[in-house]
């Protein structure tokens, strides 16, 4: 039922002739905009740019790079993109308005900021919804659609392609569906090459969607495209249930990122579309670097990668359940509907009390320890790993820790490179009330008794110095570690302040991270455990040859 790609310019035709991707059906990315307008992200322009070349390496047809004339930055950042991004696969496309009511589209300076801009595509966000035509905009009904034809046409006379975003349609069309429908074939007739249905609220439902969407094409012969919001949780289901109904073109946002809980994800509805519905939306080879690409960006905006987003989270193949473990030993289709490569993933098998045979030679297998079938050692390993979180430790985010474990058993022997003697660390607290941190560590190394003294922010930090004054002469490896992470938890108890206390340290030498953990009954004790075991795992990735 899809209707085919309006007419657009000779010039833009061949800028789409280099693109690898159809033009029969476009993946849009707003991440630099609606994405932006979510609590706690701030973009700079630098910020913008770098995000813009990731989601061009991703292969997506459309980026949406912000409203220039609105503010400076968004100005700066067409300027400045145009300039220094050479795109291999996206256009870029400016967000902005239709004309003021009254006015004339070519008098009007918001829409002469989006023609300097020198995007290729233009957004219009434009009202569908007839109160709020009246409330907001304070015109009538067919003044607005008045605005829309103009503006349109327009920008289309200036030689760009445009896109009509129908703010609130689902929720205008429920109210006014004949007063919708001619917002849509105002901007269609235009020359709009796609009209956008926006569920700005994000209150529809996926069977809503498809059947206003399928109403809609049916009615007014354009062609249509999809904008929800995540507000039910529905986002990437309303997406896919407009694509159902035969609209070609879906608006996302990378990671979902986007005001009040999010927008429709990018990863999820690509991934659908391309493995599920079996559409080429992007370049050959693009798709297996989707997890990358995802993890890339919430760096970029300072925001932990959500370790349970479908496809790209580090748990979508995470698998904890003995029963899970023993069928994929067998056949890794039976609990997964994907193989994980093919979006960049790879399967994880998680070690915790739930663990059996299967899970232990399985994870054993990822980190590259051969168990070699030995069914007496795998169950070693199982009933030390139950009897160990049964004090406390958790090995499930602690992969580092669980390789020392399983190598101590499979070897016969703890990896040991230094052997500690003592340590104390002393907090003292001085009458102008700032606090000094003090830690003294004693141990032997390479047949060496060494002492050494350090302060730190905290008595945490100051163990962790001493240790690396301690040993970076003799295992110089040690300069390139850094702690990177630092988590404590209270485990539950009856003992008030004396209760069990886990800690989970993260670490990186540069190129990969790791995880320890430690438990004791202060929480300077199992600091000390987890940062043992991240040094001991740090000099055996490096390849250092334990010395007992």
């Amino acid at each position: 039922m899809s209707s085919s790609p309006s007419e657009h310019t000779g010039e833009l035709d061949a800028s789409l002739d280099a693109h690898e991707v159809s033009d029969a059906f476009h993946v849009f990315d707003t991440t630099l905009r609606d994405g932006a307008q979510r609590e706690g992200i701030n973009l700079t322009v630098a910020d913008k740019l770098t995000i813009a070349r990731h989601l061009d390496d991703f292969g997506v047809g459309f980026i949406e790079g912000g409203w220039p004339g609105a503010n400076p930055r968004d100005t700066e950042f067409f300027a400045r993109a145009q300039e220094e991004i050479d795109f291999r696969h996206a256009q870029l496309v400016a967000f902005g308005a239709t004309r003021r009511a009254g006015g004339k589209a070519s008098e009007d300076p918001q829409v002469k900021a989006l023609l300097d801009s020198g995007a290729p595509v233009i957004t219009l966000v434009a009202k569908s919804h007839d109160r709020h035509v009246e409330l907001a905009l304070r015109t009538t009904l067919d003044e607005n659609l008045e605005m829309v034809r103009d503006t349109v046409s327009h920008l289309v006379a200036q030689g760009r392609r445009v896109f009509v975003d129908c703010e609130h349609f689902f929720d205008g069309y429920r109210a006014n569906p004949a007063y919708a429908k001619a917002v849509v074939r105002a901007a269609h007739e235009a020359g709009a090459s796609v009209v956008v249905l926006c569920d700005t609220n994000g209150g529809m439902l996926p069977a809503q969607v498809q059947a206003i969407t399928h109403t809609v094409l049916d009615d007014t012969g354009a062609r249509l495209g999809i904008h929800a919001q995540d507000d039910t949780g529905c986002a990437v289901a309303n997406t896919l249930a407009a694509v159902d109904a035969g609209a070609t073109h879906v608006q996302c946002t990378a990671n979902g990122y986007g005001e009040r809980v999010g927008n429709s994800n990018l990863f999820p509805v690509v991934a659908a579309l391309e493995l599920k519905y079996g559409k080429k939306v992007l370049p050959e080879g693009a798709l297996r670097e989707m997890t990358r690409i995802s993890h890339a960006i919430a760096e970029v905006v300072n925001l932990t990668p959500s370790t349970h987003q479908p496809y790209v989270g580090v748990s979508a193949f995470a698998h904890k359940a003995g029963l899970h473990a023993s069928a994929i030993k067998v056949d890794p289709d039976l609990y997964q509907h994907i193989d994980p490569e093919l979006v960049g993933n790879r399967i994880r098998m998680l070690v915790s009390d739930m663990a059996g045979r299967a899970s232990i030679e399985l994870k054993g297998k990822e980190l590259g320890v051969d168990l070699g079938g030995d069914r007496e050692l795998v169950g070693r390993v199982v009933e030390r790993v139950k009897e160990r979180e049964l004090q406390g430790y958790t090995y499930e985010a602690a992969d580092a820790s669980f390789e020392l474990l399983l190598r101590e058993e499979a070897e016969g022997r703890a990896r040991r490179y230094f052997r500690v003697e003592s340590w104390r660390a002393i907090v003292e607290d001085r009458p102008d009330g700032t606090h000094a941190n003090e830690a003294t560590v004693k141990l032997w190394a390479k047949g060496e008794r060494i002492v050494a003294t350090a302060e730190g922010n905290g008595p945490v930090n100051a163990l962790d110095r001493a240790l690396r004054v301690a040993l970076e002469r003799i295992y110089p490896q040690l300069a390139e570690l850094e702690l990177v992470d630092y988590k404590v938890r209270i485990l539950e108890g009856k003992h008030g302040t004396s209760s069990t206390t886990r800690v989970l340290i993260s670490t990186t030498d540069g190129s990969d991270q790791w995880a320890t953990v430690g438990v004791a009954e202060n929480v300077i004790a199992a600091s000390w455990g987890a940062l043992e075991d991240a040094y001991t795992y740090g000099l055996l990735r490096a390849g250092v040859e334990p010395v007992e």
